[in-house]
């Protein structure tokens, strides 16, 4: 297996905490584009590429990947540092779906001619990944989608439709699940397929939310053809696959990012509206700092299971759903504090980063996407608490 020289040349890890937060915190500030500060909603590739090279120049890009493999291989308490200083200076996230994603997943099952090729093109920007999971009939009950994938010959032909697909009109590869076996039980006859989006055959249909954003898409497959060797893994074993990327993804959607933000702004909100010094609000802003930074300890403990090389186990679960729920009470209490300022479409005037409204919107679906956090308890009572 050919090996990635990391851009990086230093150990990180060997800094001390805070050495190392004033390092990232210096060259975050010396080197991200002031335009992208606190944007009000996810930007899209031609927005956000800029940021995305700096990265991958910096050798910064994947944090979390092994150095051999061209990322920084960071411990858990200085991943928590880094992207607390992303969030800290406003960063926009990237399409990071092949860096939180996809690259661990092949750094787990793929071959080695898979990470030698798709690894590499993720550091340089040239693959932009989305993630095709989810279907019209098969949201959190993942188990059931229909999209088919038919061996013939060197090829699979793939047909059907996923929905709610992150940015993928900005896409050029997408990593998607595809049923292999019709017969099989729900889980068994799944198989993890890479996608190159420009195939003939494939229809991207942006959808516009709540915010008037096109977020997220629906794509069709009209029997696209995928050379057999971008099937990851075995055929019709895709279902443990995508429980381990399932496990990534809610890790990355349990990171605290999202409720050290909303906090930070809460703080800016209760001093512009003059409520930061009352008792009862105080009492309120102190439950949801308690409430993140137990959050934060439980994030790390499950990071430090990833980089000790073992699978995060069903409890994982309670970590999407506690940050999820947290991030949605403390854009509540923005709204009451905003007032009539929580009406507004825009952010306040005078302050980009205050938009109690936008926060408010972008936390709702938080408890819904990457399975609902019912789904989530569900998954807690039967393989953690052993309930029927």
């Amino acid at each position: 297996m050919d090996l990635i020289t990391p851009r990086e040349p230093q150990d990180l890890n060997a800094m001390e905490d805070e050495a190392f937060r004033l390092h990232v915190r210096r060259w975050i500030e010396a080197n991200y584009p002031p335009e992208l500060r606190y944007p009000p909603r996810r930007l899209h590739w031609n927005e956000n590429k800029v940021w995305y090279f700096k990265l991958a120049e910096k050798g910064w890009l994947c944090p979390g990947w092994p150095r051999e493999y061209g990322g920084l291989g960071l411990s858990p308490a200085k991943q928590i540092i880094f992207t607390e200083e992303l969030e800290r200076w406003g960063c926009a996230r990237c399409n990071d779906h092949g860096i939180i994603m996809l690259g661990p997943l092949l750094i787990r099952y793929g071959t080695p001619q898979q990470r030698a090729f798709f690894l590499p093109k993720i550091l340089s920007g040239e693959h932009i990944w989305c993630q095709g999971y989810s279907e019209p009939n098969a949201g959190s009950d993942l188990a059931s989608l229909r999209t088919t994938a038919v061996l013939e010959g060197d090829h699979y032909i793939v047909n059907g439709q996923k929905i709610w697909t992150t940015l993928a009109q900005d896409a050029n590869w997408m990593f998607m699940l595809v049923r292999t076996d019709p017969a099989a039980k729900k889980q068994e006859g799944i198989s993890f397929l890479l996608v190159d989006m420009t195939s003939p055959g494939i229809t991207v249909r942006p959808i516009i939310n709540l915010e008037m954003h096109d977020e997220f898409c629906e794509v069709f497959f009209d029997n696209v053809r995928v050379p057999k060797e971008n099937l990851v893994g075995e055929p019709n074993k895709g279902w443990e696959m995508a429980k381990a990327l399932l496990s990534f993804e809610r890790i990355y959607l349990g990171s605290p990012r999202q409720s050290a933000y909303a906090l930070t702004r809460l703080r800016e909100l209760a001093e512009r509206m003059g409520v930061w010094e009352d008792p009862v609000f105080a009492a309120t802003y102190a439950k949801h700092r308690a409430d993140f930074e137990d959050l934060k300890s439980l994030y790390g403990r499950y990071v430090e299971v990833l980089k000790r090389g073992r699978p995060l186990g069903a409890d994982v679960s309670q970590l999407k759903i506690i940050q999820s729920e947290l991030f949605q009470r403390i854009t509540e209490t923005m709204l009451a504090v905003a007032g009539e300022h929580g009406a507004l479409f825009e952010p306040m005037a005078g302050n980009r980063t205050l938009h109690p409204a936008g926060l408010y919107l972008q936390a709702r679906p938080t408890s819904i996407y990457g399975g609902t956090n019912e789904i989530q308890r569900n998954i807690l009572a039967k393989n953690v608490l052993g309930l029927p």
